[in-house]
């Protein structure tokens, strides 16, 4: 892959996955691991690329009041100390990306059925199921590098707990302290990598690519079209990364 068309890359990676209230970070770890050989260098640029999106998506859901901080607590509170555990262990490469790929998938598929449930059900969750569902998709995102919310959004929007706009902005917030969490294991555990030549492009893209997702996600645009193109980015990412690491398999 031409390193020139990295930024235009991932520019769109950061408009997809913000539109729907998420960074990007699973597809960056896929696509850097293309183009990079150092293997915590890559978890560490993918981290701060997602830390970037999600920063910009957290503030304009701040700003347009729709953060119901009573409501979404629990899940922060519970998963940032976990999400951080998780960043301290090293698995091995094939592990993680196997790891990463599956979780993928399953979230892929999942996002494919809420859009075509559609439901919403204003389900009620109570402080331990929230604290269990922050705490297990914390420690999965602690281990994989991602936020993680594109494991509790479709979650939530499958079992109709809130509208999928206070959903997505509850995604956002648990993907922002939840890679903080992330970097902050990686810097502690003496892994964090960091390239500013290499990286400073890349972050642009992912800030102009952020901002324009973010924007579609805080309109009436309908993002229906974006989520299920989404989708099926995750499930394609996930597959190859399993098919990857785990049979040398390309596609």
């Amino acid at each position: 892959m031409e390193l020139i068309w990295l930024p235009i890359l991932f520019f769109f990676v950061a408009l997809f996955y913000s539109s729907v209230g998420f960074g990007g970070g699973s597809s960056y770890l896929a696509i850097l691991s293309i183009v990079l050989s150092e293997f915590f260098e890559i978890r560490s640029l993918a981290l701060v690329l997602n830390l970037t999106v999600v920063s910009i998506g957290t503030f304009n859901f701040y700003r347009k009041k729709l953060i119901e901080i009573k409501e979404i607590w629990p899940f922060i509170v519970f998963s940032f100390p976990i999400a951080f555990f998780g960043a301290l262990l090293k698995l091995k490469e094939s592990t993680f990306f196997v790891l990463l790929g599956g979780a993928l998938v399953t979230s892929g598929i999942f996002m494919l059925i809420q859009v075509i449930q559609r439901k919403f059900t204003n389900t009620k969750l109570n402080l331990p199921k929230k604290g269990f569902l922050g705490s297990a998709i914390g420690f999965l995102s602690g281990i994989t590098g991602i936020g993680g919310g594109i494991f509790l959004s479709p979650t939530l929007n499958l079992i109709g707990w809130k509208t999928p706009r206070t959903v997505a902005s509850l995604a956002s917030v648990f993907i922002l302290v939840n890679s903080a969490a992330g970097l902050g294991g990686l810097i502690i555990s003496n892994t964090f990598l960091f390239n500013w030549n290499f990286a400073f492009p890349l972050i642009g893209a992912v800030v102009i690519g952020g901002t324009l997702g973010s924007y579609l996600t805080n309109s009436k645009f309908n993002i229906n079209s974006i989520r299920i193109l989404t989708a099926i980015l995750v499930t394609y990412v996930g597959l190859r990364l399993i098919l990857l690491h785990s049979f040398g398999v390309k596609i």
